[in-house]
């Protein structure tokens, strides 16, 4: 049976807790936390990124979380806290979905980056 878009995102907001920049904040303040921009280059490049925010984008995201990938980035360590964004929520419930799906279990989706109000690199 097919799938929507709307559907996949249905599931993936069921899947995936919504928090809000604050709390965010608070968690990466916290350590042992791991935020991910899943918005491509160009986006970022135009606009910054949360402050040590990893940028990968979402069609990379499976090979770069994968420790058996040779793309594997040494960042993504499931016994970290994830929380990803994106321009505005959409990419980044999906994202945090997959993730899950892959065996990381505490992930959040802090939805789009025109939400953040913390510390922003260029």
């Amino acid at each position: 049976m097919a799938t929507s878009v709307k559907q996949m995102l249905e599931a993936a907001n069921a899947a995936v807790p919504k928090i809000t920049s604050e709390q965010a904040a608070e968690m990466i303040r916290n350590g042992n936390t791991l935020v991910v921009d899943v918005r491509d280059a160009p986006e970022v490049a135009a606009s910054g990124k949360i402050a040590g925010a990893v940028n990968v984008s979402r069609g990379m995201l499976e090979f770069r979380a994968d420790p058996e990938s040779p793309y594997h980035d040494k960042a993504f360590d499931k016994s970290k806290t994830v929380i990803l964004y994106c321009a505005s929520g959409g990419r980044s419930a999906l994202a945090g979905k997959l993730l899950k799906d892959m065996g990381y279990e505490t992930v959040y989706n802090v939805g789009g980056f025109k939400d953040w109000s913390g510390a922003v690199e260029k």
